[in-house]
């Protein structure tokens, strides 16, 4: 008996849940128009922190491109010089790119950055119709600069050191503090068009061209 009341029950309780559903009110969110409101620790979009005079907190140890479980990170560090200085220490973070097409968005490379340089904001809206665009570089992912901030690349806060930054000594920029010029910037720019001539310029990049000039004429 307990048998063919099973064979009944059954099919009526899994019912039972469709029926209560149906006579549910229908929560449908009206997105993009109306933005979701996200919980204050969500894990969004990156951010590359600045210190309060605008040098910037990444030092380039990409340790946080080693932590990345997605392999979604991708750093490349350089030297400071007194000419050219984006961060208070010896190195900073020349390169800075994140591919959010691999990004998981765990938190794990904020967690492995000494300097709090990385962290993450609340900002989900990272879907786009194309790969390239979700790799996003450093210049997208750089803190903007708030009151009292220079942007870098800049000297030093006269008297202060590495130290001081990180002890929070430094609130603001030092009165006169300009921003210094990108010579690495410029120097990588015009060696990538010298090797870009360079190929042109070979040998066999004509001859290469003529074939293929013949070849299109064929």
């Amino acid at each position: 008996m307990s048998e063919e009341s099973d064979k009944f029950q059954n099919p009526v309780a899994g019912f039972g849940v469709t029926f209560k559903a149906m006579f549910k009110k229908r929560l449908t969110e009206q997105y993009p128009e109306q933005q979701k409101v996200t919980a204050p620790r969500f894990h969004g979009r990156h951010q590359l922190n600045r210190h309060p005079d605008g040098l910037e907190k990444c030092i380039g140890c990409e340790l946080c491109a080693w932590a990345c479980p997605a392999d979604a990170i991708y750093v490349e560090g350089a030297d400071n010089t007194d000419e050219e200085r984006y961060s208070p220490g010896e190195r900073y973070g020349r390169v800075y790119q994140i591919n959010y097409a691999r990004c998981i968005l765990c938190g794990l490379c904020i967690e492995a950055c000494p300097t709090r340089a990385l962290t993450m904001t609340n900002d989900f809206d990272l879907a786009d119709s194309s790969r390239e665009n979700l790799i996003y570089t450093k210049e997208q992912l750089l803190a903007g600069l708030d009151e009292g901030m220079v942007d870098s690349p800049h000297a030093i806060y006269p008297g202060m050191d590495e130290q001081d930054y990180y002890r929070g000594l430094v609130t603001e920029a030092a009165p006169g503090t300009v921003q210094q010029a990108a010579v690495s910037k410029d120097s990588e720019k015009d060696s990538e068009e010298d090797s870009e001539k360079d190929s042109a310029d070979a040998p066999g990049a004509a001859s290469g061209k003529k074939e293929k000039d013949a070849g299109v004429g064929a």
